[in-house]
């Protein structure tokens, strides 16, 4: 078996000037083609729209440049909106997005994560090889994630929650929108359908010649599959970070501070302006939603494209308080409702907010103002 894209060719270097020569290799036409395909043209562009370095608007202004027809763009953009809409999604809805948003997941026989998934020792050599580059890398395939989701909950009857935070918590674009309602959409709580994949389907966009594995059958048989042996194992897949040392509270200037996090990496927000930068990271939302050490790492690497950015490791009421009422700026998201201050937006590729029940609805407002 030969599946192409490796741990080399899966690198996320930190530097601004890297991140922009890849929004400049971006290639709408080839993408909309081969996106599917383990050797597809990605943009690999996720770590750093989920970090917040750049945004879903920023990308789509870089494609409107290339001047090419909207048909030739659409899917990429399109891609760009179910980011958007994820978003949106965990807006309206907060926490509800962590259980069953829509419907009850059901025929439910195991707790935690597969162990064969965590162990990268499922006997499917395409998703073996993909869960052992992704503790390497910190990246997955999209269509690869979609198998593994489907392992884990329509194959291996596993309630999607834990599998979903252990793959969030390993992925440097780890979002819990994206990912949680993603794997909610598999199983079948977000829609009413259940997504599945069959070994042949693995062998066509993996690359695989592989047969006889618990996923070799025809569709149909999913029906009346009963748990593979493989998959009756679990595993809690704990995982502890190390957090980086923490600025002296004596550093801090008490004049107007803007506020970064791991949701919020730009190095653009208020450049050239004098304002005090704080990257805040709060253990308290990592224990809530942890994360590898791989990918707290990536996001402090990706802080030093910040000019002057200082990093804390506390509360925001701990460092509100050492800030003695100089003025606080951050960019809204969920997972800051309880800073103060002044909230800015974030930059949406739209004008289209809201909750809506399918993507669809939003996509058809949405694509009304980017078709233009």
């Amino acid at each position: 078996m030969q599946v192409l894209h490796t741990e080399q060719q899966y690198h996320f270097p930190s530097d601004w000037d890297s991140i922009q020569d890849r929004i400049q290799a971006i290639d709408p036409i080839k993408y909309a083609s081969t996106r599917n395909y383990a050797n597809g043209a990605l943009t690999l562009l996720g770590p750093y729209i989920s970090r917040g370095v750049i945004s879903t608007k920023f990308i789509f202004e870089h494609v409107k440049s290339l001047d090419l027809a909207w048909k030739s763009t659409e899917k990429l953009v399109q891609e760009l909106a179910w980011r958007d809409y994820w978003q949106q999604v965990w807006v309206a809805k907060k926490t509800q997005i962590e259980s069953d948003l829509n419907y009850e997941q059901k025929e439910l026989q195991y707790s935690g994560v597969p162990a064969a998934i965590v162990e990268a020792n499922t006997g499917i050599e395409a998703i073996d090889t993909a869960i052992n580059n992704f503790y390497k890398t910190g990246y997955l395939h999209n269509h690869m994630r979609m198998y593994i989701a489907a392992i884990c909950c329509n194959i291996g009857k596993y309630h999607w929650s834990k599998p979903a935070q252990w793959m969030y918590a390993n992925l440097l674009d780890g979002d819990l929108a994206s990912n949680h309602l993603s794997w909610q959409w598999v199983a079948g709580t977000f829609s009413n359908r259940k997504y599945v994949a069959n070994q042949e389907n693995i062998n066509k966009y993996f690359n695989s010649a592989q047969r006889n594995t618990f996923l070799d059958v025809p569709y149909e048989a999913f029906n009346n599959l009963e748990v593979p042996t493989e998959l009756r194992q679990s595993n809690d897949g704990i995982i502890k970070i190390d957090y980086p040392e923490s600025l002296s509270p004596e550093v801090l200037e008490q004049k107007k501070t803007l506020v970064y996090n791991y949701y919020n990496l730009d190095p653009l927000w208020y450049e050239g302006e004098d304002v005090q930068r704080v990257l805040l990271i709060e253990p308290d939302v990592f224990e809530r939603y942890p994360i590898s050490q791989k990918c707290l790492d990536f996001a402090v690497g990706l802080s030093t494209n910040i000019k002057g950015i200082k990093l804390m490791v506390g509360s925001f009421a701990s460092l509100k308080a050492q800030l003695n009422g100089a003025e606080i700026i951050f960019k809204e998201h969920p997972l800051n409702a309880h800073y103060e201050g002044t909230q800015e937006h974030r930059d949406w590729m739209t004008s289209v907010h809201g909750y809506f029940p399918g993507f669809f609805k939003f996509w058809n407002k949405a694509k009304k103002e980017l078709a233009k």
